[in-house]
């Protein structure tokens, strides 16, 4: 059978696209009908298939196309958000209908108030930002197959393998957005994936040979097809990480440097941005704003969020409230610099409206690479995953379990488990003295690898 060229589908997205504009549009309309005195309405429609591929045979395949719709109402100074999955006309009309009297019914918010115009975007930079790929939607399920067998059999060729599970993944989603006061846009966004998590028969002797497993895993998430690694280079990335994982110990408690490879790292800074948020702040639950605009932590570390990447993950035109997509410096050279703040929580902590939900954070690059900053760092501790733990947005306090490496004489030795680094997120930061040069490509928060000094581990 034929694959339909990439004009045909785009053809035959654009009629999709207008009609979801259409009924969003629509949606608004009905609302000021009903009585609101504002609306902002969200249609969505998207296609997400899977296959999972499990020791030599397909476990689980699903291919299911939704649609829906989320109306917030303003009336009266009062605000409610409801969702449907019915936009057929009368349906839709009825079930305005029978919200905007429900919302008259809540609490007033002065608070709560419509997107202001001045934050809409000027110019469409959908284009620009490469957020589709027509090729996503001509995957069929033989390649998808073809990808899960070949991971299969690559790492099922390890003679320690106890289990394996390979999985492709991709998506296509149109967003339309409408307002009472004038907004009236859309764009639409693709994904695809392929990943492998396995687990391996370790080291050890007599009862305990069967007991001991090492686990591994690798995946890649991109939106354009051409920027996805191999069927082969996922498997067998998979198997290093696991094999790396052989013959783990119980590391020692220890004052050491710590180096987070670029992976792990991604969870350190996700749970340092945590506190940056108006939600927390309002909420005094954030120990983010104390530290403003001074040095609180490393000049190596600075923070941009950059919506306007080209083909990045978490890129997009605008946010879900239709503030226009902007670069925002959450820390620079060590000082923190803004939050995040939606319409809501940015009026009532008085904070600058920003945005309300991350897209691409990126941490700028220092010069060297991983192996470069284990040899600099002599002795030490390479992090490479995280074993369970928690953070505290409050106070900035964490405890992380982690899988790693010893480091001796600069080169990356035995593994380690068991251990634990505790801690302040904050002093932790503070304690940064290098950034590598290594983001990890494929996840919406780019990070490279990052050292820290004098940090506290417990183990054995």
């Amino acid at each position: 059978m034929s694959e339909p060229s990439t004009q045909t589908q785009t053809q035959n997205e654009a009629p999709a696209a207008e009609a979801l504009l259409a009924r969003a549009r629509q949606a608004v309309e009905m609302a000021r009908a009903a009585g609101a005195d504002d609306a902002w309405a969200t249609a969505v429609e998207k296609r997400s298939v899977s296959l999972q591929f499990r020791d030599g045979k397909p476990e689980t395949v699903s291919d299911a196309t939704t649609r829906a719709l989320d109306i917030k109402l303003y009336v009266g100074g009062r605000y409610g958000v409801y969702s449907t999955t019915d936009l057929r006309e009368p349906r839709l009309r009825e079930f305005i209908r029978e919200a905007v009297p429900l919302t008259r019914q809540l609490q007033a918010d002065p608070d709560r108030r419509i997107t202001p115009p001045a934050l809409f975007p000027v110019d469409d930079t959908g284009d620009v930002l490469q957020l589709q790929d027509p090729a996503i939607a001509r995957l069929d399920s033989g390649q998808r197959l073809e990808w899960c067998r070949e991971m299969d059999a690559l790492v099922h060729a390890e003679p320690r393998l106890i289990s394996a599970t390979s999985t492709a993944e991709d998506s296509q989603i149109h967003i339309a957005n409408a307002s009472s006061n004038g907004f009236g846009r859309g764009y639409a966004k693709t994904t695809t994936s392929l990943g492998v998590n396995l687990s391996m028969r370790d080291q050890g002797t007599g009862a305990q040979q069967s007991e001991r497993r090492a686990e591994g895993g690798d995946s890649a998430d991109c939106l354009h097809l051409g920027d996805l690694p191999s069927a082969q280079r996922i498997a067998e990335g998979a198997l290093a990480r696991a094999r790396a994982r052989l013959g783990g110990r119980q590391g020692p408690t220890i004052k050491t440097t710590m180096v987070v490879e670029s992976r792990a790292a991604i969870t350190l800074i996700r749970d340092l941005l945590a506190s940056a948020t108006a939600a927390n702040i309002q909420q005094g639950q954030s120990f983010w704003p104390a530290l403003i605009d001074t040095p609180a932590f490393s000049d190596k570390l600075t923070i941009v969020d950059d919506p306007l990447r080209p083909r990045g993950l978490g890129s997009r035109p605008y946010d879900r409230e239709g503030i226009a997509a902007r670069r925002l410096v959450l820390v620079e050279q060590g000082r923190p610099k803004a939050a995040y703040a939606d319409t809501y929580y940015g009026a009532k902590a008085r904070l600058p409206i920003t945005t309300g939900e991350p897209s691409n954070r990126v941490v700028q690059p220092g010069t060297r690479t991983l192996v470069e900053l284990v040899r600099a760092a002599g002795d030490g501790i390479l992090v490479t995953g995280w074993a369970g733990g928690n953070a505290d947005p409050t106070t900035g306090a964490f405890s992380q379990g982690l899988d790693g490496h010893i480091i001796r004489n600069g080169e990356i030795a035995e593994p380690v488990v068991g251990m634990i680094v505790t801690g302040s997120l904050p002093a932790l930061f503070a304690s940064l003295v290098e950034v590598g040069n290594d983001p990890f490509p494929y996840a919406a928060l780019l990070t490279p690898s990052l050292v820290f000094e004098n940090v506290q581990f417990s183990g054995a």
